[in-house]
């Protein structure tokens, strides 16, 4: 396959997405974020999509969780609403859905993937949620009958069980990869990575600058699907929400290594920093 080189995403790009919020605002005016995973041990990664979700301006934030045990509040962040994953399914009505952080693949994580897929409301899809996808030929076939719109976040490992290669050759040619990834799951994709590389539902395919090697640490992802959903909740189509939301995740860690904060960064920290970025572009 020939890909056409990858267009670089450029601050001015992504910054012309964005528009100034009315006056009279509240928060029904910009989205309903829900976000499904945080099985045991990982409910973390679930209310770090939510954090991040809700920093970057998405009006309410949701979490469905899976744990046996699970808070009744986030003390950190009161303002996220937590439940059972079922429940959040049957009785919360999103604008967008992140679906995976902190998932597993044990039950019930299969059918809560095969019902979020039901819906006719835009999905981030992340972590575990792909792994259970690369192996279930069932749900990538309903992959192709939904209308809204979905969003895929596949790290290399992740992209070589959903292309059934290895690692190495989705590697060997980034590009070809995630570009075959997005045929093949219908909707767009970032490959996360040094360099990630975007595809758009019509398969153009843009490269990140912005990231530094302070990034490979835990929670980065779950914060990247979060701020993709806000995007979306408050209006963005979900290709802008793509390129807004990967540009400013690198450009916030680019801003803490400038901190020398390089070694030991979080991704509560980017999740900071990329609030604080938002704001400098964001039309007033």
């Amino acid at each position: 396959m020939t890909i056409a080189r990858p267009t670089p995403i450029t601050q001015k790009q992504v910054a012309a997405f964005l528009k100034p919020r009315p006056k009279d605002s509240h928060k029904g005016m910009f989205g309903t974020v829900t976000v499904l995973g945080g099985s045991n041990g990982m409910i973390g990664a679930a209310i770090l999509a939510g954090r991040a979700a809700l920093k970057m301006g998405a009006g309410c934030v949701h979490i469905g969780l899976l744990a046996d045990q699970m808070p009744l509040v986030d003390m950190h962040m009161p303002e996220l609403m937590l439940h059972p994953a079922s429940e959040a399914l049957k009785t919360i009505q999103a604008d967008v859905i992140v679906l995976g952080c902190g998932l597993g693949q044990a039950l019930p994580a299969p059918k809560i993937v095969y019902d979020a897929l039901l819906l006719d409301v835009p999905l981030v899809v992340d972590a575990d949620a792909l792994n259970i996808i690369a192996r279930r030929p069932d749900l990538r076939g309903m992959l192709h009958t939904r209308k809204a719109a979905t969003v895929f976040t596949p790290h290399p490992a992740e992209a070589a069980r959903l292309l059934d290669i290895s690692t190495e050759e989705v590697q060997a040619d980034r590009a070809a990869a995630a570009s075959a990834l997005a045929k093949r799951l219908n909707g767009s994709v970032v490959l996360k990575g040094a360099g990630s590389l975007c595809v758009t539902q019509e398969g153009k395919v843009y490269q990140n600058k912005t990231g530094n090697p302070g990034m490979s640490s835990a929670g980065m992802g779950d914060v990247l699907a979060g701020m993709i959903a806000a995007f979306i909740a408050q209006g963005l189509s979900a290709d802008e929400a793509l390129l807004l939301a990967v540009h400013l995740h690198g450009a916030a860690g680019d801003a803490l290594a400038e901190q020398q904060a390089t070694l030991g960064m979080s991704a509560t920290e980017v999740t900071e920093w990329a609030r604080w970025l938002l704001n400098q572009i964001a039309p007033r």
